[in-house]
């Protein structure tokens, strides 16, 4: 691991060598916490802080499992999936034999782990076509990002600062994106079906089951 990021604690080192040495465990992990709804989602803590907050929102989450994936030999890698009328998401994407997964939190539930099976990073964005909708009920993927390696970002620190890491998310805004449809495909596409709708709201913490949908978040990423 690079001395910019010798600053983990022993005990911070332990959570990710012993916890979250394994992409499966990192999901495990993301998905048994709650998810960070604070301020609208409005925060970008370091892995140092989620770690410790035991709260995470979707660019916290892909961040946190790719700090994990770096200190188990892996790049860390996030890609930036982009949306109409809806917000983005950030995944942590890794390859295992070849194929490329994704690790990610999100308040949808078809939005989270892809299994290491696909070919293209095309293959894995379309992966989550179904599932990313807004509360409208309106398919909204239309494209994604190419990889970020955080390593170009260790002068930052991003993997213990206290301080929110903006600048990440910003880059990710200004790189070129790769569109999954086009605009007339995009303008054809029916309405989402009921009950993918329901399944995909079963723990989302402000529209799921019991709970009164509120306006979209201002959240620069996909809650």
């Amino acid at each position: 691991m690079p001395r910019a990021d010798l600053s983990l604690t022993r005990a911070e080192l332990n959570a990710f060598r012993r916890g979250l040495n394994t992409p499966a465990k990192i999901q495990y992990f993301l998905d048994h916490i709650p998810y960070n709804i604070e301020a609208d989602g409005d925060t970008f803590r370091s892995p140092r802080r989620v770690l410790r907050d035991r709260t995470a929102n979707c660019i916290e989450g892909a961040v946190l499992a790719a700090a994990a994936l770096r200190v188990g030999g892996d790049p860390p890698l996030i890609m930036d999936l982009t949306a109409v009328r809806d917000e983005d998401h950030v995944i942590a994407v890794f390859r295992r034999q070849g194929l490329w997964g994704a690790i990610g939190t999100s308040k949808f539930t078809g939005l989270r782990y892809r299994e290491p099976v696909y070919r293209t990073l095309r293959e894995l964005a379309m992966s989550y076509f179904e599932h990313y909708y807004n509360l409208a009920g309106e398919r909204t993927l239309r494209g994604h990002g190419r990889p970020v390696n955080l390593a170009r970002f260790d002068r930052l620190h991003w993997m213990t600062s206290e301080d929110d890491l903006w600048p990440i998310a910003e880059h990710l805004e200004r790189i070129p994106h790769r569109a999954l449809l086009t605009p007339a495909a995009g303008r054809q596409l029916t309405r989402l079906d009921a009950r993918l709708k329901a399944a995909g709201l079963l723990h989302h913490p402000t529209a799921g089951p019991g709970r009164a949908p509120r306006p979209p978040a201002r959240a620069r990423r996909r809650d």
